[in-house]
């Protein structure tokens, strides 16, 4: 028996994130093939015309799961009694702006978001942001928010995370599902460090240290550090268009951990709120950890006690410094 629709709302959802993104929620990739969903889909009005688009062929692939279509460019009706909310809209860095610039114009974005939450969502919706600068545009929908938990937002580092993964896989010559426990720390930006020091890898049936698998200690602490911080960049100036489909793809293996959790033994990362952590980060940030669901409390927890080296110390720092200074511009913004 089917359970009751629940009501998962894509912004920016005549982009192209959304385009990818849409029919792999209709269709139950994300939530299961048992549960119905209630798609809300929210743009600017001069997209409503595209969008109408969207919803045609959305309603063309005749979906069993999909219950109802509602494209709007009204919070009032887009956020109204939301089980999830999917933030993939924002304002894209245009040539020559300023990044306070365009901290400025997103924080007015999601302080409007974190407000329609406030007034017209669940106290239990899953919220997550995916519009960049994804960690500081996190932090200020969940302050426009306050009486939903903290815990209840996350960041979009998830991509960083199959990029970590897919390049040790190639690197070895084995599928990406056979590298486990990449971490992504910190910022989704060109600070973030991607920490291979408790990933294993799968060779011939044996789990081996990623150290161990790669035999390249320069390597996984040079280029690959910099190729998966560089990435979204070299996406951008190869396609001249960002990631899509890779981002769509990775927005469903967040949701999907979050709704029916991690693999056994296994972690992933996202960036969530850093109060409270074992690790040292600084409060009062959304910062990315490694992250799994204790299915014996079902809940999300940080992966605590996992040995920090001072190479790692170092970069972790690094990025919440970035956070630190992302965010301190962007609460004076709120506070204007």
């Amino acid at each position: 028996m089917q359970s009751e629709p629940i009501r998962v709302l894509v912004t920016g959802a005549a982009g192209q994130i959304a385009y990818s993104l849409l029919l792999s929620i209709a269709k139950g990739d994300v939530f299961g093939k048992e549960q119905p969903v209630v798609l809300l889909l929210l743009d600017i009005t001069p997209m409503l015309p595209v969008l109408e688009g969207v919803v045609m062929e959305l309603q063309d692939c005749a979906l069993s799961l999909l219950r109802e279509i509602i494209p709007t460019d009204k919070e009032e009706v887009a956020f109204k009694d939301l089980d999830v909310a999917i933030l993939v809209g924002s304002m894209p860095r245009k040539e020559g702006m300023e990044r306070k610039d365009l901290l400025k114009a997103n924080v007015a974005i999601f302080k409007s978001q974190g407000t329609a939450l406030e007034k017209f969502a669940k106290k239990t919706v899953k919220v997550l942001v995916v519009g960049n600068p994804a960690n500081t545009n996190c932090l200020i929908t969940a302050k426009s928010a306050p009486s939903i938990p903290k815990e209840n937002f996350s960041c979009l580092t998830r991509l960083d995370h199959n990029r970590a993964r897919s390049q040790v896989a190639m690197r070895c010559g084995v599928p990406a599902t056979n590298v486990k426990n990449v971490i992504i720390w910190g910022n989704h930006s060109s600070t973030q460090y991607p920490d291979v020091h408790h990933c294993t890898v799968n060779m011939s049936g044996s789990e081996l240290a990623c150290f161990d698998a790669v035999k390249d200690d320069a390597w996984l602490k040079g280029d690959f550090i910099s190729t998966v911080q560089q990435r979204g960049a070299a996406v951008i100036k190869a396609r001249k268009l960002s990631s899509a489909m890779s981002a769509a793809k990775a927005i469903c293996d967040h949701m999907r951990d979050i709704w029916a959790g991690t693999p056994e033994g296994e972690f992933t990362s996202m960036g969530i709120y850093s109060t409270g952590n074992s690790y040292g980060v600084p409060e009062d940030l959304i910062y990315s950890f490694p992250w799994i669901f204790d299915f014996s409390d079902k809940s999300w927890k940080i992966v605590d006690g996992l040995a920090i080296n001072a190479f790692s110390r170092s970069k972790m720092d690094a990025t919440a410094i970035e956070l630190i200074e992302e965010r301190d511009m962007a609460v004076a913004f709120l506070a204007v």
